[in-house]
């Protein structure tokens, strides 16, 4: 079967992750890891026999081969790479909060964005809270949602440490745009602990409508969407109702391909970009004639 071949740029541990990730895809093929300098990533790359430049963005867009991209880098190299990505007509899979391209959830609203040229992965944390935000907001109408990502500090690297600002600003907006709720916020905390931790989100929300068992049988249904694509996701506990207040946690453990498992932040944010690129590349080879249902 024919496959959509990809790039990554940024060699790190999200972009080393992502890349075990394509390898396994049943519509993706990994072609190019590009970076800006010699590097551990790319070294690992090229042992697995894929494509490698120093290069970055110049040596992805000059491969005519390449059609979708995933941006692995910062915010800041991202609003550089969106414009030379779209003009080279390939289609970027951003998982960077730049915020570039419009907010994608794949549980949520996937099937709502397509004939895109920029995905916008959001951020881990909006990834793991969002369904939940969602959930609730579809039965129960949100006035209000606060989450707080909790993040072993072992997962956290240069980039996100870089970007936090980014980071609460972007995920407090899809909470809105995406989740639902009238105001959001987002917080996060980098755990120092020993032995690391699982990452665990808790969501709060203020509803309008406090049906129990809706609220309770939607956010059990979109806990199993999650699944789908990040088996590790899963409830700590059940959501509790108290009132007008709704409150969920849920953890979520990586699937170990590259990273730790309680890399649970960087796996599911992956998981997401993996999925939406799956379902853009199924869409492509479909409308080539390369799949028949």
């Amino acid at each position: 079967m024919e496959k959509v071949k990809v790039g990554i740029i940024g060699p790190g541990n999200i972009g080393s992750d992502l890349m075990y990730k394509v390898m396994r895809s049943k519509n993706l093929e990994m072609s190019m890891m590009a970076g800006i300098v010699e590097s551990e990533g790319l070294k690992r790359a090229e042992k697995l026999g894929f494509k490698t430049s120093i290069r970055s963005v110049d040596a992805i867009i000059e491969d005519p081969e390449i059609k979708i991209v995933f941006e692995a880098t910062s915010a800041k190299a991202h609003a550089a790479n969106a414009p030379l990505l779209k003009k080279a007509g390939k289609i970027a899979i951003d998982l960077t909060p730049a915020a570039i391209g419009p907010y994608v959830v794949p549980c949520v609203n996937l099937n709502e964005v397509s004939a895109l040229d920029n995905f916008n992965m959001v951020t881990c944390g909006g990834q793991a809270t969002i369904p939940i935000a969602h959930a609730i907001n579809r039965v129960a109408d949100s006035e209000y949602t606060e989450i707080v990502a909790a993040l072993s500090s072992k997962s956290a690297g240069p980039g996100t440490r870089a970007n936090i600002d980014e980071f609460t600003e972007t995920t407090s907006k899809a909470l809105e745009v995406v989740g639902g709720a009238d105001k959001a916020k987002a917080i996060i905390i980098l755990n120092p602990a020993e032995p690391p931790v699982m990452m665990t989100n808790t969501v709060y929300s203020i509803v309008r409508n406090p049906d129990e068992e809706k609220i309770i049988e939607s956010i059990n249904s979109i806990v199993k969407e999650v699944q789908e694509y990040v088996p590790g996701y899963r409830l700590r506990v059940p959501p509790i109702v108290d009132g007008n207040k709704v409150t969920a946690i849920v953890e979520v453990e990586g699937a170990g391909d590259f990273l730790p498992k309680y890399s649970g932040n960087l796996d599911i944010i992956n998981s997401a970009a993996i999925a939406t690129a799956e379902k853009i590349a199924y869409s492509m080879l479909k409308r080539e004639g390369k799949i028949n249902d």
